[in-house]
Order: structure tokens, then C-alpha cells, then sequence
């Protein structure tokens, strides 16, 4: 898992563990105070282990390397000469990473990129990189195709500006349809919460979002941003190892597209001066990211990459708090106090649930941007095995000696003098010297915040497109990008069937009538415009909530996704909790008459039913024992037929194997031979799936793709309409999952031109993504000019 250090470490430090003195380890196990594990952990740590630390992240190197930009260059030409012009530009840019300040090859990549961008229709920044590479000493003897494709960009900027303008979707454009979701008027909250949720406190519960009246469906309640976050690498399963997404063939991950501050897509990040690895979306962004944390964490690149995601989030919120904001948060509060609190019901509680405070008493909750508010989330010491302890209380103790060796303190840890810019330089300072006794402090605090961290960080969630670059329809999925914690999303407790739906954002967002959607609510909405940058999360209410009932949201396991057992299982896991949520405790009698009403309605299958369809009568199968174990058995008297749970996965699995084999040929450009191998998958599903089962959505959801690529239609929608029906069976009526593939077919009913359809589907995916993403979402956008469009 990339939230923990790389395999070789844990291996290290286990052997360490193994090898400890039966007295000292006991002696570690019975420490009650985080201050007291790590100054154990410090006196544990020896050169060998900064010796084997430095072993392992030789293979993560993330120096400045020519050689490297130059393969990089040659990757970027190779896309280039195919018109695979952002695959190219993705290459100069890794290129740009790699190229030392001031060389030729810095130079060589961005005028390579900046033609690429020229290709892509980004003139302006074409135009940016062509400046950058002659700063840089580009070759004069080439001068004359930058000056030639400078002359084009400024052409098409000067001449394209009226086109585009008149382009432009007017911002009093009425989004109003029959099933629209009224959105909330946007007015000046407090710390990010709607007025209509109040944070209320219980002993049971600990601290909650509660709402103080009635909130509609669709309603925004509460909008936050991280406290500190950390992308996470590009990773890729090899031989069960998580590995390093491979470049060389054109595989980028979210470190290579992204911003490593705000977390924006960028094609032309602005690199670090210093390594390899970080890289951002603006200059601005680089600057920040440098006075908050980077430059303490760029000689320690490859180390942190060792050590995993939550050991250098960890880091970054304790050198963005500083040690006045730690020594502030301290005197209040002490751990004696966290392990008398009672259990609570969210991520802070010692017993039952997670919780995320430390305080009992209710008129003292710190919530928002403040450190306070991270530094009094529960830490759990005493729930994480012995094993972890000593795996998160060394890796900080490595990582203090090595941040302490590399030179002066941190500037907001300095207990030398005025912090600065200007302060003195390691060598000034006689290399780690200025390390006080007192910056143990610093360690003590990253160490709290990892064991925070298992239970309270959030991975941040964005859309990814999986569609073909030759695709006329969206295609996309979900996947993680960054793990973050989020001081007042903390506050709501879990439910494995929520009343809430999250959605991230990254950079600035503006709707068209001007304010921004990603604000953080703690001013006014004038206030909202001019500063909202970076990553925000907004919840919005996924149904009513009356006054008085408790907010909620998933944490991970939910009800439609998995049965009761496994969700149950997995959170007491993680969070050290067994959940009695609404979806765990339904009586077996309410769980039946659920899935009799589903049957009944011809709705499709239950949680409680397999989806696997009877050979002989075509009712649905049950779970059983047959003659040599477990399988499945038709419930129906008059005929009892059964098969294994080993047949059962065999056929499953062909059936799989065929339509991941079509899926790689549509992305090779083969829609005809993939429609063959989906067309014989289909036919082997029919024969076991219910039409609703989540396979069958799959293989539809292929199909409609294969025509869509081929101009098909009336055939490609037609198979979407069959996966819309086994996604809003599996999901839900009101999930975003169905509102993401009714919105496909919109795509498809507009593009056939079919007016009627097109027409009648719209209204349901504006219902749910107004519900789900909020009135301003761009896909709204894309709805309303199909609409007008079809209208006329």
C-alpha cells in the first residue's frame, strides 16, 4: 500500500523489531505518550538504519539528470512525428524536469514543447515556453523557428479572440427543467458549514454535523480544504508489487499531469528548481509549495518516497504548522485527557467509532483552518498493533535525523533567532548543530499525525477519462489522486449508506455567472472570488435531511458496493470501530423484505442475491451447498438446479478475459474485431447474469463504446440504455453513478441526432448531477447547448 513505506523498508524495520530485547520491546509496548514513543524510537535509531534508508532510496533517485531529459526529448519526438501531440508534450515536460537549470537540454525541451502546444491550440502557453527556451541559451543558429512559431501563435491569438467571444455561452443562460434540483443561494457562512448544520456534541457521538432545519436534496452543506495534502505517485501492479508507472512507454501517472501544490492538470508544468520530482502548475504555485515545505523536503525526495504518503503528509502539516502553532496546541490538551474521553461515534472515538477530537467538552470544538484542528484528531495509540507503532515511531525518528543532517531547522522551527529567508546557511550554522534538544518536538508531532492519519485522512477523488483518444463519447472513472485531511469534513461520521455525496475540485472554478464554486466559505462571497485556488471538497445533502438527523458520510465500505459483513469487517480494521449504522443493523426479516419488493418490481437484484441466473428456469440463484462445498442453488422446489462456486468463477473469468481483450483493441483503433469478441461475451453472460448484474453493465457499456467509435448511434445507445439499467440497479435511482452514464447517452442520442430521446433523458441526468456536483458543473454547460441546440 503507497499510504505506508515501500515493502523493503517494512522489512527492515521488522527485522529490527524482531531483533529487539525481549525488555526493551515490552518497555516500548507499554509507552502511553506519543512524546515517550518517539524519544524511544530516537534512542533506537542507529547510522545502520539511516545507512539502509539510504540503500533503498538510491532506487528512487530524483536528481537532476541530463542524460535522462535527453530520452525524454527523444520520447516526445517520437510522439510528435505519430500527432500524438500531449502524449509528446507529457515527454518534454518530464524532459523539462530532468534538464539542469540553464542548459541546453532545458532549452531544447521547451521549444519542443512549446511546438507540441503550438499543435494543441494552447498559443499562449506555446508562446511562455518559446521565451523560457531562449532564456535558457537555445541554440541561435535554430532561433529562426521560434521567432517563425512565434509569429503564428500571435496571428491566432489576435485573430481567434472575436471567434471566441462569440463561442461564449451567455452566463444568463436558465438552467431550470422539470426535475431540477434548486441549488442553495450562496451567502456568507461560517468556517465552511451551511447555516441550516450546527456542530453538535454527545457523549456517545462525540462531536457530529448535525442539521438545525430541514436541508433539500441537492443542497450544499458544507465546503472544505485540506489542511495539507500529498499526490500520490502513479503506481501499477507487477508480479504483486507496486511499481513505478513506466514513461518509456507513455504511461503517466498524477505526478507527471498534475500540480504537486494544488492539484491542477497541467500539460506544461513549471519544474523545481532543485529536483526531478515536484513540478507545478504555475510560478505561484511553485513558490508556495517551496516556503511551506519544499525546500526542506527536496534534499529528502527519495527518502520520503521510501517512506510512503502519510509520513511525508505527516511532515508538511507539522512544517506548515511551525512550533509556535504546536506548543500552542499542546498546553491545553495533554494525552492523559484523550484516553479518558468516552467513546464516540466518528473518527475521534477510542471504542467504537473513529472520531476526531480530543476534547469532550463541546463548546471548545476547533474546526476549519487551524492546526488546532488537526492536532486534537485522536491518534489511537493504543488501538495500532505494537508492530506499526514501531514502524511509524522509527521511520519519523529516521527522518528527523536525516532532516536535521541536511542542514539548519525549518524556518517556522528555528529557535535560533527570526525566521526567514535570510536566515543563516548550513554552513553557517556548522551543519546540524542548530538542531536544538527542544526540536524533538518536531518528531513528536509528525509521529502523532501519521498514527492520525490511518483514521482521518481522506483520499481526495477526481475523474479520470479512460476513453480512447479517437472516443466522441466521455468515458471516465474515479481514481485517487492525493490523500489530505480535511479539518471540517472530519466532523461527519460514517455511514455505509450516507446521506451526503462529496465532490472535489482542483484550481479555480468559476461558474458562468462569475462566483467561485471551490470558495472556502469563511468570508464574504466577494471575498470567495478573488481567492479561491486549490483543492476544495464540497458536500452536498444526496436526500432530504430533516432537522435534528445526523449528517453522515461514507468512509469507504458502502452498502450498494458491499455486503454487511465485509464492510463491518473492513472498518474495524481501519478505524477501529464495529458499525451500527442504519445498513448494518437492518433485521434479517427487513433485509428479505427488501429484496422481495426489488424481485417484485422487476427491479433487478438485491445485495442479498448473487445476479447469477439458473440454467434451466432463469431465476435467480441462491448461495448454497452443493455436493463438493459451497456454490449455488436455484430456490424454486420444481427445479433445484446447482452449480459450483468454482464453475461459477471460471465462467465468469472468460468472460472477463474477452471483454478486457476488447477493450485494448478499441484503444489500438479496432472496434470491428472487438465487437466480435463483446458480441460472443454477451452471449455467455446471457446464459448465467441477470441483465442488471454489474458485468453485463460492463460488457454494454463496451459495446456502446465499439458503434459510438464506428458511428453507430442508434446501436451504441441502445446498449447504453441496457448499462444504465444495471448501474441504476447496482447504484441507485439517485446515484451519480447512473447520472455519469445517462450522460453518455445524452452524448449518444445527440450525436445520432435523435431529438425525442435526447430530450427526455436530459432533464434526469440535470436532476442528478445538479444533486450530486452542484448547478455549475461544466457538464450542466455541455446539457444546456445540446438542448438549445436540439430546440432550435
Amino acid at each position: 500500500m503507497m499510504d505506508l513505506p515501500c515493502v523493503q523498508w517494512q522489512d527492515h524495520v521488522a527485522q529490527k523489531w524482531t531483533g529487539l530485547d525481549p525488555e526493551l520491546k515490552e518497555h516500548f509496548t507499554s509507552l502511553l505518550e506519543i512524546d515517550d514513543v518517539f524519544k524511544c524510537a530516537l534512542t533506537l535509531t542507529t547510522q545502520d538504519d539511516l545507512d539502509s534508508l539510504q540503500s533503498i532510496s538510491a532506487r528512487h533517485s530524483v536528481q537532476k539528470d541530463t542524460e535522462q531529459a535527453a530520452k525524454c526529448r527523444a520520447r516526445g519526438n517520437s510522439s510528435f512525428k505519430t500527432r500524438d501531440y500531449t502524449a509528446a508534450a507529457l515527454h518534454y515536460s518530464q524532459g523539462i524536469c530532468f534538464a539542469p537549470q540553464s542548459s541546453e537540454q532545458l532549452s531544447l525541451c521547451y521549444a519542443n514543447r512549446s511546438a507540441a502546444l503550438y499543435h494543441l491550440h494552447n498559443y499562449q502557453k506555446c508562446l511562455d515556453d518559446i521565451d523560457k527556451a531562449l532564456k535558457n541559451g537555445y541554440p541561435s543558429h535554430l532561433l529562426h523557428k521560434l521567432e517563425d512559431r512565434r509569429a503564428q501563435c500571435l496571428k491566432h491569438l489576435s485573430g481567434g479572440q472575436k471567434a471566441k467571444e462569440d463561442r461564449h455561452i451567455p452566463a444568463s443562460k436558465n438552467l431550470n427543467g422539470p426535475e431540477r434540483v434548486n441549488a442553495p443561494s450562496v451567502g456568507p457562512l461560517t468556517c465552511g458549514i451551511c447555516p441550516q448544520a450546527t456542530v453538535g456534541f454527545s457523549p456517545e457521538k462525540g462531536r457530529r454535523l448535525v442539521a438545525a432545519e430541514k436541508i433539500a436534496a441537492g443542497e450544499m452543506i458544507l465546503n472544505d480544504r485540506p489542511y495539507s495534502c500529498v499526490l500520490i505517485p502513479g503506481m501499477e501492479e507487477v508480479e504483486g508489487k507496486r511499481v513505478r508507472l513506466d514513461t518509456e512507454r507513455g504511461v503517466f501517472g498524477t505526478e507527471h499531469r498534475r500540480c504537486h501544490r494544488c492539484l491542477a492538470e497541467t500539460l506544461c508544468p513549471v519544474p523545481c528548481d532543485g529536483c526531478s520530482y515536484s513540478r507545478y502548475c504555475s510560478t505561484g504555485c511553485q513558490r508556495d509549495a517551496w516556503e511551506e515545505h519544499h525546500r526542506w523536503e527536496c534534499p529528502l525526495g527519495a527518502d520520503l518516497m521510501v517512506m510512503g504518503v502519510m509520513s511525508q503528509l505527516a511532515l508538511r502539516v507539522t512544517l506548515k504548522a511551525g512550533l509556535k502553532n504546536v506548543q500552542t496546541a499542546r498546553e491545553p490538551i495533554t494525552d492523559k485527557h484523550t484516553k479518558s474521553e468516552p467513546s464516540c461515534l466518528n473518527r475521534e472515538s477510542s471504542e467504537s467509532y473513529p472520531c476526531h477530537t480530543s476534547r469532550p467538552d463541546p463548546s471548545t470544538s476547533y474546526y476549519g483552518d487551524s492546526y488546532l484542528s488537526v492536532f486534537h484528531l485522536l491518534h489511537h495509540l493504543n488501538h495500532h498493533s505494537p508492530g506499526l507503532r514501531f514502524l511509524s515511531a522509527v521511520t519519523v525518528a529516521t527522518l528527523y535525523l536525516k532532516l536535521s543532517k541536511e542542514g539548519p531547522p525549518p524556518a517556522s522551527w528555528d529557535l535560533s533567532g527570526p525566521s526567514g529567508p535570510n536566515r543563516r546557511s548550513p554552513d553557517e550554522e556548522g551543519g546540524h548543530t542548530a538542531w536544538t534538544s527542544e526540536l524533538w518536538l518536531l518528531g513528536s508531532a509528525v509521529l502523532r499525525h501519521i498514527l492520525q492519519l490511518r483514521c482521518n485522512a481522506q483520499a481526495i477523488l477526481m475523474l479520470q477519462d479512460t476513453g480512447a483518444g479517437n472516443s466522441p463519447v466521455q468515458s471516465s472513472r474515479e481514481i485517487r489522486i492525493a490523500t489530505a485531511i480535511f479539518p471540517t469534513l472530519s466532523l461527519l461520521n460514517h455511514s455505509c449508506c450516507p446521506n451526503t455525496s462529496l465532490v472535489f475540485s482542483t484550481g479555480t472554478d468559476v461558474d458562468p455567472s462569475g462566483s467561485c464554486q471551490s470558495a472556502d466559505f469563511s468570508g464574504s462571497e466577494a471575498e470567495h472570488r478573488s481567492t479561491a485556488r486549490g483543492v476544495t471538497v464540497t458536500v452536498r445533502a444526496a436526500r432530504g435531511i430533516t432537522a435534528g438527523q445526523e449528517i453522515l458520510h461514507c468512509y469507504g465500505p458502502h452498502s450498494v458496493r458491499m455486503v454487511t459483513r465485509e464492510r463491518q469487517r473492513l472498518l474495524q480494521e481501519q478505524y477501529y470501530f464495529l458499525c451500527q449504522c442504519g445498513a448494518c443493523t437492518l433485521t434479517q426479516e427487513e433485509k428479505e423484505g427488501a429484496e422481495g419488493r426489488q424481485q417484485r418490481s422487476g427491479v433487478g437484484h438485491s445485495r442479498q442475491d448473487s445476479g447469477l441466473l439458473c440454467g434451466k428456469c432463469k431465476g435467480f440463484l441462491k448461495k448454497g451447498s452443493v455436493d463438493k462445498g459451497t456454490g449455488f442453488i436455484c430456490p424454486h422446489s420444481s427445479c433445484g438446479h446447482c452449480i459450483s462456486s468454482s464453475e461459477v468463477s471460471h465462467r465468469l473469468q472468460e468472460i472477463r478475459v474477452d471483454l478486457e481483450k476488447a477493450v485494448d483493441l478499441m484503444e489500438r483503433e479496432r472496434p470491428d474485431e472487438a465487437l466480435r469478441l463483446l458480441n460472443r461475451a454477451q452471449c455467455q453472460s446471457g446464459l448465467i447474469l441477470a441483465e442488471t448484474h454489474p458485468l453485463q453493465g460492463e460488457l454494454a457499456d463496451a459495446m456502446a463504446r465499439a458503434y459510438a467509435t464506428m458511428g453507430d448511434w442508434n446501436n451504441a445507445a441502445s446498449h447504453l440504455e441496457r448499462s444504465a439499467a444495471a448501474i441504476g440497479s447496482q447504484y441507485g435511482d439517485d446515484s451519480i453513478e447512473l447520472g455519469r452514464q445517462l450522460f453518455k447517452l445524452a452524448q449518444l442520442h445527440f450525436n445520432g441526432g435523435a431529438t425525442g430521446p435526447a430530450l427526455s433523458v436530459i432533464p434526469k441526468v440535470r436532476r442528478l448531477l445538479c444533486l450530486h456536483c452542484g448547478p455549475h458543473c461544466h457538464e450542466l454547460q455541455e446539457l444546456q447547448a445540446m438542448e438549445d441546440c436540439l430546440r432550435g
